[in-house]
């Protein structure tokens, strides 16, 4: 065998001349070592190592329940006129969750009618929850649905009904949510406060702004009209009674909210309490009398089309009576609305009261005007810039045509929306003017339903899910319906 050192043989002489005693001295010399293989077997098992680890990560992520890179939550917003069910794909980097609101990761589904019409009959609310139920399972991988949270959040329409009734309904959501799949825990269906809902769209309108965890100043105020309630939600420097004020922090910040939702306020319970309030006046008016409704379009046949209106506005037939007329009317609409936002004024016992006897602190910073607000402006195609002020005339033009004319220049709508537009024109003025006091070339309030550069729709179920999951991985308490913010 050939050894790994060649000898190197050195014959050393005397220095005048060679003698035959003279010394040989072997010595021996390294043989390079082949570094170009060693180095290139090293990298090759480098990536060897590399792709194997790389194969069992995609291995374990599409084949392992759990083991997805992304995250699901799904949040029911059972409204007063209809259910809501949001689908949320998030995940998490360093530790903290990561949202997208973009169509990827982002579905949502309504539908009609809301879980309160089910008041006589609550086995009925198991149908609709069941397709929106559907409907989030076609949008999540079937093994990660026992990992995905799902809550139920009702509001205002909900509220508006007896604690007993509310309980009844609730029952037949949790039994179709305990069996759906999904993780979810009978708490988690729930009717949440006026404030949690205030706080929650809030939150959606300054996490789509990029505001949500910067300076409190910076932030911006939403104003929220919905079917059954409005809400009214800013930063205030002002000293706030505690019960209008909540605490919550996002990030390292925390802010002090002035939130209050007005129940009854809503845009359609305010018509039909605004329309009862008339026709008591006619039922007791003398057999000539005649009662005028100015937010009803003119020539609009309340009788005849009593048992046909299902916004619930008119009553059964059979208790109306030919004194009650259709007169539309904007300016007499607009008193009419606002004597209804004062109801109680005389009563308030705080520094200030712009609707009812509800303390409200001047308003501070830019808003939002979201739900019936921004539905209403877009129907009478009022500009950005000065929709309050443009509010105005287009509300008279529609108030003072006639029915049969409205609904030959919109045949696209239906009637129930067509028979409120008269109504809604004159109540957010009566309620944002009159009220609350903005100005009319107030440049600080805007109609909108997305908002930020990504265009995030301004539902209250989105910020409801990023608390929920903020809270989650932040490792802060939270109660799992409605939240312990204070």
């Amino acid at each position: 065998m050939k050894s790994e050192m060649d000898p190197l043989k050195v014959q050393i002489l005397p220095d005048d001349h060679p003698s035959p005693f003279s010394t040989m001295y072997t010595f021996t010399k390294p043989k390079p070592k082949p570094k170009t293989s060693i180095i290139l077997l090293i990298v090759t098992s480098l990536v060897s190592v590399a792709i194997t680890l790389g194969l069992f990560y995609v291995f374990c992520s599409l084949l392992l329940p759990g083991r997805s890179k992304f995250r699901y939550s799904v949040v029911i917003d059972a409204g007063s006129s209809g259910s809501r069910v949001h689908v949320f794909r998030y995940w998490i980097e360093s530790k903290k969750p990561v949202f997208d609101f973009g169509e990827e990761n982002y579905a949502s589904l309504k539908l009609n009618p809301g879980l309160s019409s089910f008041a006589d009959n609550p086995e009925g609310a198991s149908v609709s929850v069941t397709q929106l139920v559907e409907f989030a399972k076609g949008r999540i991988p079937k093994e990660m649905l026992k990992r995905a949270e799902i809550r139920l959040m009702a509001t205002a329409g909900m509220r508006l009904l007896n604690v007993t009734v509310q309980e009844k309904i609730l029952q037949v959501t949790r039994r179709v949510l305990g069996a759906s799949g999904f993780l979810f825990r009978d708490e988690w269906a729930s009717v949440i406060s006026g404030s949690d809902e205030g706080i929650y769209g809030w939150v959606t309108a300054n996490y789509a702004l990029g505001s949500l965890g910067s300076d409190p100043l910076e932030t911006t105020g939403i104003v929220e009209l919905g079917g059954a309630s409005a809400q009214v939600t800013f930063v205030s420097n002002e000293v706030v009674p505690p019960e209008f004020l909540r605490k919550i922090s996002y990030g390292n910040v925390s802010y002090k909210i002035y939130t209050h939702s007005f129940l009854h306020l809503g845009q359609n319970e305010a018509h039909k309490r605004l329309w009862e309030s008339l026709r008591n006046k006619a039922a007791n008016s003398t057999k000539d009398g005649i009662v005028t409704d100015p937010c009803t379009p003119k020539g609009y046949n309340l009788y005849k089309n009593a048992q046909k209106d299902s916004s619930g506005f008119l009553a059964e037939e059979s208790t109306l009576t030919a004194s009650l007329q259709a007169a539309g009317n904007f300016t007499k609409c607009r008193s009419a609305t606002y004597a209804m936002l004062q109801e109680g004024n005389e009563k308030c016992p705080y520094k200030h009261c712009s609707i009812g006897s509800t303390f409200t602190p001047d308003l501070q910073g830019s808003f939002l005007a979201t739900s019936n607000f921004y539905y209403t402006a877009e129907f009478f195609e009022l500009s950005e810039k000065d929709w309050l002020a443009e509010m105005i005339p287009a509300g008279k033009r529609y108030c003072k045509e006639e029915w049969s004319k409205l609904k030959v220049k919109y045949p696209e709508e239906k009637e129930e929306y067509l028979l409120g537009f008269c109504f809604s024109s004159a109540y957010i003025i009566s309620m944002l003017h009159d009220s609350l006091g903005f100005a009319l070339n107030d440049g600080r309030i805007e109609f909108a339903n997305k908002a930020g550069e990504k265009e995030i729709p301004l539902d209250w179920a989105l910020g409801a899910f990023i608390l929920t999951t903020d809270a989650e991985y932040s490792g802060e308490s939270r109660k799992m319906l409605g939240f312990s913010l204070r």
